[in-house]
This record gives structure tokens, sequence and C-alpha cells, in this order.
């Protein structure tokens, strides 16, 4: 279905030309999902946007040959192209809030799609467009159709962005994260989906994910990248039983549960390479554990080795074992000073209508009641559009003159609702938030350092400029990124380093409550693990209280103390971390936690 043979990719930049895929070669089959893997930057983004030839002005595949069922698309004109995009080869992008088009309606956007693409005309294409709306899990789609894509949740725009690609239901899918900003009832049935259309289209699919235990639960074939390169490459069963590359056991041993909730996480140190480098033997060697001198200066090349294909000098062959699905575990006291306390916390929006009708409202969060104790963290869990994101708006008083606001949420003790704007800037000091889309969050036209510098500068005056920057090349060097990122604008970035920026952002400020809404949903396991460390450090050092905003399970095993479930802008359970994850009371609890995908290792 897809043979790519020694593409490379390579983008001008003013630091110099970036071989963004150097040298990759795959085949994926009718049927069969590959899965491509690594880290933020090494290029798998890149990769899919080659073979769609949808590259940066400044970009361009040098050398290599791609064949689409039989077809070559590298030499063909553009005019061809745009008649293969979505009919024969087509992609769903990793942020649907960059990918949609703002004045357009859901409705249009896919029928536009299967306009040019296919015969159907009229009543019979609106039909196709809501069955596609239904396929994907969007509630109600008589009147979804009709929306923006401002007007629905994250997760609602992840699922729309699906549907837009298969509309034309074309004969090679390229899925570039389907599942990130989806909860783990909308990601399992995302992901049956795809498996189904795999098995009664016929079609092949590439699947980009950092997410490894869905890489496990739907691939066929595994590749692993690093810095541009494929490192590994095996069937699925065999990569997460017996990983032969450093860099594959090292990503395997950095993923969250509940039993290692009291140790750091096995991140990798350092980060990926700049790929304007001229490199010279392995490219992980630097962070390799297992490295030698041979490393660092000989070439390595791919070469087969039991089924897999390597590229590493001194391959690891001895069995993996990966901890089996954990129970959390408590492991904190409770009785703390409360930070955040909720009460009786209603937020509604008025519905759009005609000025003759009486005025009405939409019940987005409904009597909630929780607390965010001191140096804890409080997960907030639940489906797209449960009202999760709206709690923390709420919370930071985002939706003053949008929304009608009724109850308490409480700061320390202050009710934020009371407190007037010039008071609100002062408690801004106290609370942050990481929003769940990095890109529409910051800036464009801003440097890093100047996103930075904007909090630091304006809720504490009192620091130098030495000393903010000094700060911000700290924060930055923990979240992982480069200091030569300080003068890069985030376009210039990957999806998870992007989120990295805006966690650097908000802990900079040093803040006592940090809302999280989906802070490590851009990131790979290796960078999560980096972060959720981080979380923990500054929560043990200064005692920073976290409301965490997740649908990934592993993470709440990890990282929570109390966990608070929402449907439908209600709290249906609540209570220690352990309590819900071992012993859920609730049917949608339950539901939520059969939808959790896992590693199933055998216990060797």
């Amino acid at each position: 279905m897809l043979e790519v043979k020694n593409i490379v990719t390579e983008i001008e930049t003013q630091e110099g030309t970036i071989k963004a895929v150097d040298d990759l070669t795959l085949t994926i089959a009718p049927r069969e999902i590959y899965a491509l893997v690594g880290e933020s930057g090494c290029g798998k983004s890149m990769t899919a946007l080659s073979l769609l030839r949808l590259l940066p002005e400044t970009g361009l595949v040098s050398s290599g040959v791609v064949t689409v069922d039989g077809t070559e698309i590298m030499g063909l004109p553009e005019s061809m192209m745009r008649r293969i995009r979505a009919s024969k080869i087509s992609l769903i992008f990793q942020e649907p809030g960059l990918s949609l088009n703002p004045v357009m309606t859901i409705g249009d956007q896919i029928l536009e799609t299967i306009y040019l693409h296919t015969s159907l005309r009229g009543q019979s294409a609106k039909n196709k467009v809501l069955d596609w709306l239904n396929k994907v899990g969007i509630s109600e789609p008589e009147k979804r159709i009709d929306m923006f894509p401002h007007e629905i949740s994250g997760g609602q725009k992840q699922r729309v962005m699906i549907a837009l690609a298969l509309a034309a239901e074309p004969g090679f899918l390229i899925a570039d994260e389907p599942t990130t900003a989806l909860d783990v009832t909308i990601q399992a049935q995302i992901l049956n989906l795809l498996k189904e259309i795999r098995d009664s289209e016929g079609i092949g699919i590439l699947l980009i994910s950092h997410d490894l235990a869905v890489v496990a639960q739907v691939a066929d074939k595994v590749g692993l990248m690093y810095a541009g390169e494929m490192v590994e490459e095996a069937d699925a069963k065999s990569f997460f039983k017996r990983p032969f590359h450093p860099y594959a056991r090292t990503l395997l041993r950095a993923l969250p549960d509940g039993k290692r909730k009291t140790e750091r996480l096995d991140a990798i140190p350092g980060v990926v390479p700049p790929l304007t480098t001229d490199f010279k033997g392995c490219r992980f060697a630097e962070r390799c554990a297992e490295a030698r001198e041979e490393c660092k200066i000989q070439t390595v090349k791919l070469h087969d080795l039991a089924g897999h294909r390597v590229r590493c000098l001194f391959p690891i062959e001895e069995k993996v074992v990966l901890p089996l699905p954990a129970s959390a575990v408590e492991t904190r006291p409770e009785e703390r000073p409360t930070v955040l306390g909720l009460q009786n916390y209603n937020v509604w929006f008025p519905n759009r209508g005609s000025i003759f009708k009486k005025k009405s409202y939409f019940k987005a969060v409904k009597d909630v009641n929780f607390a965010v104790k001191k140096g804890l963290t409080t997960a907030l869990v639940g489906e797209s559009g449960s009202g999760k994101t709206t709690v923390a708006r709420g919370v930071l008083q985002l939706l003053r003159g949008q929304a009608f606001i009724s109850g308490e949420a409480r700061l320390e003790g202050v009710d934020l609702g009371a407190v007037n704007e010039k008071g609100l800037k002062t408690l801004r000091k106290k609370m942050q938030i990481v929003f769940q889309d990095p890109f529409s969050s910051l800036n464009p036209r801003m440097r890093v350092q100047e996103v930075l510098l904007e909090g630091l500068e304006s809720l504490h005056p009192e620091h130098s400029l030495s000393e903010n920057l000094d700060r911000i090349a700290e924060m930055l060097k923990k979240c992982g990124l480069r200091t030569d990122s300080l003068y890069r604008y985030p376009h210039e970035f990957s999806g998870g380093q992007r989120q990295r920026l805006a966690i650097a952002r908000a802990l900079v400020v040093e803040p006592e409550l940090l809302i999280c809404d989906e802070p490590t949903s851009a990131l790979d396991v290796s960078v999560q693990a980096q972060i959720l460390n981080l979380l923990n450090d500054i929560q043990k050092e200064r005692g920073l209280s976290y409301l965490f905003i997740t649908h990934n399970f592993g993470v709440v095993q990890y990282l929570s103390d109390e966990i608070v479930v929402m449907k439908s802008g209600e709290i249906v359970e609540t209570g220690p971390a352990s309590q819900v994850l071992n012993s859920p009371v609730h049917s949608y609890t339950q539901k939520l936690l059969e939808a959790v995908p896992h590693f199933r290792p055998s216990v060797e």
C-alpha cells in the first residue's frame, strides 16, 4: 500500500540545513497498522508531511521514492497531488485547533472534502457528514454540524478532524497523534474505528503516536525514530517484549504507574540533538547509558537481528520485563490545609436565541464541590465536554462577562468571584494554568524569551532583568529545552516542545496552585517522565498544589492523591486515588477504567 525508499527531507533555516528525515525506508501492507514512535523532534510528523508533500516553503524531499498504491507521488505535478490527497492518501493532523478553519462550520468543512473527492451532493452528502460525525463519537451530530470549531471542546475538535480525514474514504491513512486530545472512552472508540476501517476497507494506516499503550494495543508493526533516523523496527509483539535498542528500552521504562508513585521515573537525560548537527557515530550516544567510545565515532547502520532492524553497535538482547498494570497506592497524609475549595459551584452559559424568547442557559457545571489540599494533587477526570476545563477557567476568573457563575471558589480562603480586577492580578501570582492547546495559548509574534518574561515582569516587578533571565534559563533546562530556544518563535517547535514551553511559562512565576489542563497530552513518554518528575520535585520542594485535568490514567495513578470524576457537568464520584481506582462505585467510573489501554506483558 505504501513503500518509502531512502527519503531525505531537508529544511533550510537561518541556523543551517536541517535533515528532518534522513534515509528513511519502510513499507506498509494493506490492512496493516504501522506505528511510528519516538520523542518530539525526532522527525515523525515531518515524515507524514513529506509523504503528502505538505512541507513548508523552505522544505524539500531531496532524495528518495514514495509509492502509494502503485503510484509514485514524488514526481507528480501539484495539480495531480491535490487529487491524490484525501482520496488516495489522507492525514489526521496533530493539532485540530490549528487545522480546522475557524470561519467555517464543522459540516461545511467536511462537505468540502466530500464535494471535491466524491460524487455525492445535496442531502446525500449531508447524510454522509452526519454518518461520519456519529462514527467518530460526536453526540447529537444534527446540532454539531452547524457549529464552529471554537464552540466545541478540544476532544470534539480532534474527532471532527478524524471525520474530515476519512470523509472521502481514502485508500491510505496517516494518523498523526489521532487520540492525543481524547478521553479514554472516545480513544477506545477511535482505535476500534481505525481497526474496523482497516479490516473492512483494506486500507493501510501509518499511526504516529507517543502513547506506547495505544501502540501496543493496535499496531502490527513498530518503527522507532530518533533524530531523523529509524533506529529500530519490528513487529509490535516482538518490539514490546524484546526491544534491542537502548533507546527503546529506556522509553518503555519511563511509563508511569501506581506502583512507582514514590519513585522517580526513568526519564532519559538531555534532549534530542538539533538536526543541524554534523553527526558522527550514533546519534543517541550522548544520552545512552550503554554507550562506548566506538559509538561516538563509528558509523552505525541498520542491520537485521532476530527479526528486528536495529541501528546499534551493541544491541541488548535480554528480554525486558515491564510492570503489570498497577493499583494506586496511598502514600501521603490527608490532613492538609485547603488551597482551593469549591462549594456549590455553577457555571451557566446563555444560549443564543431570538430576542423575543425567554433567556435560557446551558448548565455546563452544576453544583460542584471539591477541595485541593496544600502540597497534594487532585485529578479531575471525565470525558470531553464533561465540564473539566470550564471548572478550571471559572476558578481562574477567565469567564467573567461570558457566563453566569454562582457558588464559591476560594483560594486560601479568599472568594475569587468577589475580588475586583486589581485584587485579582495580585492573586494571579498564586495560581497559574497550563492550557490544553499550547499553540493557541502562545503568542505567535513573540519569541520564547518574551513569552516567559511577560509573566515574570507583570507579576514579579521586584525582580531585575538579569534575575528573570536566570530564572527562565533554569526553568527551560528543567523542562527539557535547550537555552537556544529563547530566541525562537512558537511555530519553530514541535507540538511536544510547545507543551513544555507552556509548562515552563506557568512554573516560572512560582505559583502556589497550578491548574494543569492535559499538560502531558502532547508529550512522548520520555518527556512526560521528565515533566512528572519535575512536577513531583517542585511539589516536594515548595508544597505546590495541583488541579490536574487529564484523561491519561497512567498519569492519574502515578501523580494523584484525590480523584474527582465528572460527567455532564456534575461530580459522580470523588475520593482518595486508591479508592477510586481500585474500587470504583459509580458505573461511569467503571466504564472509564475499563477503556484504559494497558500493556499486558508476561510475568517473565
